[in-house]
Parts: structure tokens; sequence; C-alpha cells
């Protein structure tokens, strides 16, 4: 089978996510409450739920963004630092004078380092992962000039490039076209078959019926987490929505209260 990480995948044994009555508040109030369950290795979870139920809080909590402030996360054999992520805003200011290839060749500070040297395997993996995304004469292009489709691209060839074996994105298909969405969805696809563990954050729930076998249904606490069918049932989503309203309306004196953490 060939690889969309363009390089070995781990033992899927290594790959697995089990948490259990995890926490994660945000000025005393929790964000996330009490999420118990397990990503099983190699499997591909959207993470879906209305605005505010802690969708993207949960990602930074799997990634060591944010602390919890009970329960805990149990990453098998890996470390966050071996994970792949991509954030809603990436972390990377476009205006910097940055080509595609350069940004791409991020992916390889994992393995390299810092201040590590780059080696002309890591420049072959950039070059590939830039062509599997569709971007080859984009290569030395700025990153500047982009369209956002363009850039999606590149962001997922990073990920290409960091190989990987649990891979978190979020709202990784936002405001880009029908075309690029299916491209990259492909991606995704090849990663799950190759037995990577990739979680999404995700809004359209006929996207997430379509693509995602297994969800995780969540209204800062866990609505449902099953096959995706049985998970976006409508009464699961109702309870999903009245769960979020009934967090909107307590005041915050009457919630249940732990450790302040950041966003």
């Amino acid at each position: 089978m060939a690889s969309h990480g363009l390089g070995p995948v781990m033992n899927a044994a290594t790959s697995g996510l089990t948490l259990t009555d995890v926490i994660v508040t945000y000025r005393r109030v929790p964000a996330v409450h009490h999420v118990t369950g397990t990503f099983a290795p190699g499997s591909l979870t959207a993470l879906a739920g209305p605005n505010g139920a802690g969708k993207s809080t949960l990602l930074k909590a799997l990634m060591g963004l944010v602390p919890i402030s009970d329960g805990t996360i149990h990453r098998g054999q890996l470390s966050p630092q071996q994970f792949a992520y991509l954030p809603q805003q990436p972390e990377i200011d476009r205006s910097f004078p940055l080509s595609v290839t350069q940004t791409v060749m991020l992916g390889a500070w994992p393995r390299a380092g810092a201040l590590g040297a780059i080696s002309p395997d890591e420049h072959h993996r950039a070059a590939a992962a830039v062509a599997k995304v569709g971007l080859t004469g984009y290569a030395q292009s700025s990153i500047a000039s982009l369209s956002v489709g363009q850039w999606h691209r590149v962001l997922f060839a990073r990920l290409i490039v960091q190989d990987a074996q649990i891979i978190l994105l979020d709202e990784p298909f936002a405001a880009v076209d029908e075309r690029t969405t299916a491209d990259l969805m492909t991606l995704v696809n090849g990663w799950h078959a190759e037995g990577r563990t990739v979680i999404a954050v995700l809004h359209d729930l006929n996207f997430v019926r379509q693509h995602f076998p297994q969800t995780l249904l969540i209204a800062r606490e866990v609505v449902a987490w099953a096959p995706t069918g049985d998970a976006l049932s409508l009464e699961n989503l109702d309870r999903a929505r009245t769960m979020t309203d009934r967090w909107a309306r307590e005041p915050a004196p009457a919630r249940h209260l732990h450790h302040q953490g950041p966003p």
C-alpha cells in the first residue's frame, strides 16, 4: 500500500487515544466536561456539535496545548509532539516571506529539530508532498500569493511531511472550494487506509455522514460516541442543542468549578 505520509506507518497499537473523565475549564467554567471514551487506533472520527460545544478545546487538550483540570488522557506510546495538528487559525503569518516548499518543510522539524540539518531525504519528502497536493508548479511561490484553496493544500502537504500516526484537524475544509475539499478528503481517506488515527472537527453534518464512519457528538459533555449514523440521530442532535442552551443560560456560580485554564 502506498503511503500518503511518504514514510513508514507506525504500529497501530501505538496510536489509540483514551480519555477518562476529562475536564477542561476556561475562566473556571467547564468547556469540556467529564469526557470519557476511546479513539480507536486507525479510526476516522468526526468531532461534531453546536457552536460553543468544546470541540476545538478538546482537540487542543489532546495536543497538550491546554491543560486538563481533571481526568486523564492516555496517548499510548506517543507524545503530543508526535501528533500532527492543523488548527483553525494556522500559526504561520502569510505575510512572512516563505515559499511553498519552505512552509512544507516545517513539517520535518519534529524529526530534525529547530536547529537540525535538513537531509536530502527530507527535501525529497517535501517535493513529493507538494506534488501530491497538486502544487508542483508553485513550489517556489510565496505563500502570500496563494488562494485560500492553495493555502490549505500547502498545510496538508506539511502534514504529509510530518508523517504522524495521529492527525488532528480543526475545521480543515473551512472556506475551501468543492474540488479542493474533495482532493484533501482523498488524502484523509488515504491516511485512514494506512491505519493512522484521524480526528477532525467539522460543522457540515451531511459531509460527516458521507465521509466519516465514527462521530463524537459533544455539547461540552459527550452526547454520543458511536458509528456516525447512530451518533447523528435526530434525538441526539436535539439533545446536543438542549445541553448547549442549558450551559449558555446558567450563571457562572451555578456551574461545576475546577481549576482555571486557558482557552
